[in-house]
């Protein structure tokens, strides 16, 4: 099976309990950067009804605006882990 064929299978998830750990960190890490961006975004919005805190309220839009960014790289990075933990006979066949 090809890598992009082989990528987001649900199975993957619980194949065991190792993957089962990475889903849960992942998703813990995921929900923690979504809260970020969320209070950055929140904090931002306000700051910018006073003149003077402006160049702040931009620099906590661009802090939330990475954190999104960071949410489906996480994703990403969690289901290309699932996938080669997955491929544990062409790691065995790669020790050898």
């Amino acid at each position: 099976m090809s890598f992009w064929s082989g990528i987001f299978r649900h199975h993957r998830r619980d194949a065991n309990a190792a993957t089962r750990r990475l889903y849960a960190r992942v998703e813990l890490a995921h929900t923690c950067v979504d809260f970020g961006a969320a209070v950055s975004f929140l904090i931002g919005s306000i700051l910018f009804f006073f003149e003077s805190l402006q160049t702040l309220a931009t620099w906590l839009f661009t802090i939330g605006s990475v954190l999104f960014l960071m949410k489906p790289s996480l994703k990403l990075w969690r289901e290309v882990q699932l996938y080669r933990m997955g491929q544990t006979k062409t790691l065995a066949e790669r020790a050898e």
